[in-house]
This record gives C-alpha cells, structure tokens and sequence, in this order.
C-alpha cells in the first residue's frame, strides 16, 4: 500500500522524490576527525555525523576587534564538538528571541552522511540583515539536507552589526590592511576553512557550493563576485536577497565614518580605542544612533539595515554595477516576499494600512527607504500602478495585499527577477530560477520571505514551523524536491531531477522558472506577477532590467 506522501505526489502527477541509498550505522557514538587545528569529537545523528562548534578562526576579541580573522590556534588532545557556542553579538528583533550571544563565535556546524566520503560541499550562510541570526538556529539543523542530499553541509556564524559591517580607515589591520565588512572578511576565512578541511568530513575540497537566505543570499552573490574566490567557489545557491545598496541597507562610505566617529564620541574614545570599550556599550551606542527615524538621524544611508560598505576590497561595488557571478547560480524568490514584513510575526511592526490615506503613507514609508524625500504623489503613482496590475490579474486589491506586495517588490522580488533577466542575457554561466509559492497558514499569509530555509532543510517538521508552514504530505513532498534540487545543482550544476526533468537555464521569454508549491506543486512556468514590477523600473530603481 503507497505511503501518504507517496499517494499525494501520485494523485498530483508527481514523482516520490527518491532519498540517498542507505549507508550502514555505526555503532560508535563519538567520531573522531582531524582538522588543520587538531582532533575534534562530533556524535552519531542518524546515519552520518554533527561536529558543532568547531572554530574555523581565533577569537576576535580585544585587539583583534575590527581585524582581519585569524586561523585558529592548534589544540592538543581531541576537542569535543558536540555543542554549539553562543551566537554572534547581535541586535535584538521583534518577535525573535536571541540566545546568548558573544564577541567569541567564530565556529562553524558541520553535518556529513560518511566522514570518509568524498561528497560535494554546501555551505550556508544566515540571514538576519547582517544584524542578527546565527548558523545554530533550529530552522538550519542540516541532518536531513545532508542525509537526503548526500551532502556535508556547513553552516556558521560571522561577526554582525557594529563589529560586522562598516568602514573606517583608524580601524585598519595593520597585518592586511582592512578596515570594512569584518563579516565578510569571516566569510571568506570560513570558506577558506572548509576548502582545508572538507576532507576531513568526507567533503570534496574542489566542489563547495555557497547558499544563503536573504542577507546570506546576497553576501553569497557577493562572494562569487570576489577574483580572490574563483576557483574555490563553484557555484552559487542565492536565496530571496536583498543586494546590499545605499540608502535602503547599506550605508555609504562617508556616512559609515560618521557613525563610527558619532559612537566613538558618546562612548568617550577615539574610533581606535573602540576596541577597548565593552561590547554591550557599543552594540547599545550603535543602535541608539540608528533609533531615529531615518529622516531624523545623522546620516542619511543604512536605512532599513547595515550591510556592506563599498570598500574597494571585499565589495569592490555594489552588485548592480558588477558582472554577474562567472559560477552557475540557483536563483529562488518567494512568490510574496513582503508578507514577512506585513505579517503577524514581522521584524518591523507595523499597523496594516485601512484606507486608501492608510495606504498611502505606508507605502510612501516604504519607498522613503530607498528614494528618501518619496512624496505622496509617488506613492500615489505606486500604489495606482499595482493596483492596475491587480485588476488586470483578477488579484486582491486591498490596502493589506497591495501594501504587501509593494513591500516584497521593492527590496526582493524586483532585484531578483532583474538580474536573472540580465544575466540571462549577458551572463556566461547558467542561471536556474525557482518562485517558491507554497501559502503559510493563517493568521499568516502568502509566501513569506525565509518561508524557505525550513523546507531546504527539513525543519518544517519542527513544532514551531509546523504551525505556521504545515506538515503534511504536500509539504514533505516541497522539502524532499527542494532538497533534491540543491543537491542536484550541488553535484553537477544542474538541478535536474525526476520532478524537475523540464527545469532549464532561466530564459526571460520563455516559461523556465520552477514553480514549487503552487497549484501544480511542481511546474515550469514563467514568474508570477511581472507586470507589477514595471513601477519600478519606470522610477529607476536598481538593477535595470537590460
């Protein structure tokens, strides 16, 4: 008699996703591997293995604040990683509950289904608008990604906010010469870490693939822009990012030095001697300046978050003045990016607008955030555009709906759509998209933002996912193809699989995207509601669309 799932794919004409061959258990709970710093102790978990913890660079505490990382130092002995440590200092979010956290949590997690394999690589970055999150969260517990995907999955924390991404030359490392984005500096030794050490877990050195969710969807993007990684890289999983750009989330240069100096100030210190100043004081003075209204603060950029400054070095430019990635890209939205900031569980509260003034006056606040001085006539404008666009659909066309589309659009959805059109075009490697369209359960609604990350790695299932995302056969079945699709793109740059045998390079004109979790669970198709992201290209907003 056919499973549930399986019945339910049958019944929707799609295949049972088929799992990795089962690999025999051993009996031995503690595994023992070597890294480029000593001998670690990880635990069973199902048929492979966890290492948690495990440092992949040095402290960055007192001097070393705002330096360069620095390999970890060797140990003697067999260190236990079966823990993991506290997460990055971080900002705190509303309606997301921060764990301890610290300036030490440099480490990095890191499942694999055979220790003495030699299997393709997926490293995973977090999300959390490179202000918060962390590698241990519950939604990135790989076991599942790795023992259906049959792969070493490596996820991790890197430095955040104030200690994370800014610029300022009196901050410069007198060994390397940095003084910006000591988050991504960790991302590049923590790649660097894994390319040393893949082996060590059954990993193949020489085929890493980089995925990330929303900040990490971008810094991925990022990562395989940088010459210094080329080779190291081999493709590329962008999930749902939100391209670091001034005014919206990052800040300029010269606004970056004058936050560094207006904190240095109330702290009582130079920007050097910031080093020396309690972590809290300075997490606490950084937030105070950003507390404001954007219109009433200091500076004008990082309005919405702080990502990376140009700094010549590790963000050459932004991204849309860049080529694209020279790597094969997996490129995935959700199908209602915004519903994450209009929901019940949002990082930036907000009344829903009730009203056509209501609505106007949200959405003119959300186009302040990249076109500062957005006036009601533009939000007018805004607002009669997708409204249009609605009625030409047969789409819900309230206050809600529109000011949440808008949302998505603006710092998500547009971007992402852009840039495959125009790498399509102009790229040299093959760029995949996927719209993920599988609807939250009330009092949530659409395709949120991160809806994702539970379903790449099977944490749906989880009791604090389950209720918002369900888990039941449908929803198995969207995490088991999504897994195999990654996988797929992870092991030959093709996420061919025997539910996506149609799923081809993006082609603008042509039905190409793979839409998993709509009507037909799984099919090819063009994108959803292009038409509304032609507002955005009439106001010049960032990529072009040619």
């Amino acid at each position: 008699m056919a499973s549930q799932p399986q019945a339910e794919a049958e019944r929707r004409g799609v295949s049972p996703a088929v799992a990795a061959p089962p690999r025999p258990r051993a009996a031995e709970p503690r595994v023992v591997v070597r890294t480029s710093a000593g001998l670690i102790a990880g635990e069973r978990v199902g048929r492979g293995a966890v290492f948690r913890g495990v440092p992949y660079a040095r402290p960055p505490l007192g001097p070393l604040r705002f330096a360069s990382p620095r390999p970890p130092e060797s140990w003697h002995g067999v260190r236990d990683a079966v823990r993991f440590t506290d997460v990055s200092l971080q900002s705190v979010i509303p309606n997301r509950p921060v764990p301890p956290s610290s300036e030490d949590s440099l480490y990095a997690n890191v499942w694999t289904p055979d220790p003495g394999g030699s299997l393709p690589v997926l490293v995973y970055i977090h999300g959390g608008g490179w202000q918060a999150g962390a590698g241990s969260m519950p939604a990135y517990d790989g076991a599942r990604l790795a023992e259906r995907g049959d792969l070493v999955v490596v996820t991790f924390n890197y430095r955040l906010g104030v200690l994370g991404f800014g610029l300022h030359e009196e901050l410069t490392d007198p060994d390397t010469g940095h003084f910006a984005n000591w988050g991504l500096q960790d991302q590049k030794a923590l790649l660097r870490w894994v390319h040393a050490n893949a082996a060590a877990f059954g990993g193949d050195p020489g085929n890493i693939t980089v995925c990330g969710t929303s900040a990490g969807g971008a810094t991925a993007w990022q990562l395989a822009l940088l010459p210094e990684l080329r080779g190291l890289i081999r493709r590329i999983v962008s999930i749902s990012p939100s391209h670091a750009t001034p005014p919206a989330t990052a800040l300029t240069p010269e606004d970056a030095r004058t936050a560094y100096e207006a904190v240095a100030g109330r702290l009582g210190t130079t920007v050097a001697g910031l080093r020396e100043v309690p972590a809290a004081a300075l997490a606490a003075a950084w937030e105070e300046l950003f507390a404001p209204r954007p219109e009433e603060r200091i500076v004008a950029s990082g309005r919405w978050y702080r990502g990376p400054v140009v700094d010549g070095r590790t963000t050459p430019a932004h991204d849309h003045r860049l080529p694209g990635p020279e790597v094969p890209v997996l490129s995935v939205h959700t199908r209602t990016e915004g519903s994450f900031y209009t929901g019940p569980a949002s990082p930036q509260p907000a009344p829903a607008p009730r009203g056509e003034a209501e609505l106007r006056r949200a959405v003119r606040e959300v186009l302040s955030l990249g076109e500062p001085g957005a006036d009601d006539h533009l939000a007018e404008t805004c607002v009669a555009a997708y409204r249009a666009a609605a009625v030409d659909a047969g789409l819900p066309r309230d206050p809600l709906t529109l000011w949440t589309e808008i949302w998505g659009d603006a710092y998500f959805r547009h971007q992402i759509v852009r840039f495959a059109e125009r790498h399509a075009r102009h790229g040299d490697s093959p760029l995949y998209t996927m719209e993920f369209a599988h609807e939250a359960r009330p009092p949530h609604f659409g395709t949120p933002h991160e809806a994702t990350s539970p379903f790449l790695f099977g944490t749906h299932r989880l009791p604090q996912f389950a209720q918002i995302l369900g888990d039941g056969s449908v929803e198995r079945l969207l995490s088991d193809v999504f897994i195999d699709a990654v996988a797929a793109f992870a092991r030959t740059s093709v996420p061919r699989t025997p539910n996506t045998p149609d799923w081809r390079p993006f082609t603008p004109d042509a039905p190409s995207t793979l839409v998993l979790g709509g009507p037909g669970v799984v099919e090819v198709a063009h994108p959803a509601k292009l038409a509304q992201l032609g507002f955005w290209d009439a106001v010049g907003w960032a990529p072009r669309p040619h």
